[in-house]
């Protein structure tokens, strides 16, 4: 069955129109066909299409279906893009698929992209997570330094590849916790940005012996804080 977004469909029975046009125009879905929605804040919905006019699907709800989260705490990646939008893509969709909160992008010293269109993210994201009925939040990209006046709950981790003793993120991520980890540019944090991170409270980790590219390292990131927190 198809699955279509719709996060105000508790209060609004009408499809977005992007998602309309993929439902009418390119599904060629009409009248009493059978559809699922995702609100992506916990709940499935069973339902009809109802009326379907030009741009407009509205739709009749005939089942609720709430899921319980598949982790617990507040699970989030911040990361510097990569230079290549692709392999962010990619990163983003995996991630979705795998399961955490929110993602924020991260303007570093050594940044190799300045500037990412969060539009673009979003659809990843809203494609992604008609498999499940959560979706993170995407947050604008952010400078290194305002990012760290931010004040987070739980656990905050920062991954770099300086020399010095760094636990593994699995063996230091506290279950059930909130947490977050922070991903660096393909030519790593700064020094003065791990020190900052570290007089923040953030502490240093590692993901493993393996040196990772910066959308690898992230997804590493994302399953082991969801691994850990099932």
């Amino acid at each position: 069955m198809h699955v279509f977004y719709a996060p105000d469909i508790a209060v609004n029975p009408e499809l977005p129109e992007e998602e309309a046009g993929h439902c009418l125009r390119v599904l060629r879905l009409t009248v009493g066909d059978e559809i699922m929605l995702t609100d992506g804040k916990g709940c499935f919905y069973r339902a009809a299409i109802s009326a379907a006019t030009g741009k407009r699907c509205q739709v009749k709800v005939n089942e609720v279906i709430p899921q319980e989260p598949f982790w617990k705490g507040h699970l989030h990646l911040a990361m510097a893009p990569t230079k290549n939008m692709d392999r962010i893509e990619w990163f983003v969709e995996k991630a979705t698929e795998i399961g955490f909160d929110e993602l924020s992008f991260l303007n570093c010293r050594f940044s190799e992209r300045k500037v990412i269109k969060t539009e673009r993210i979003e659809k990843i994201v809203v494609s992604a997570i008609k498999l499940k009925a959560r979706k993170p939040v995407v947050n604008e990209m952010v400078d290194f330094g305002r990012f760290m006046q931010r004040e987070f709950a739980g656990q905050k981790f920062i991954a770099h590849c300086y020399e010095g003793e760094k636990p593994l993120l699995k063996d230091v991520l506290q279950p059930g916790e909130d947490a977050v980890v922070l991903i660096g540019p393909e030519g790593d944090f700064s020094r003065e940005e791990v020190e900052k991170a570290e007089a923040m409270g953030f502490r240093s980790i590692s993901l493993g012996k393996s040196r990772l590219r910066t959308e690898t390292a992230a997804l590493v990131a994302v399953h082991t804080m969801n691994l850990f927190n099932s």
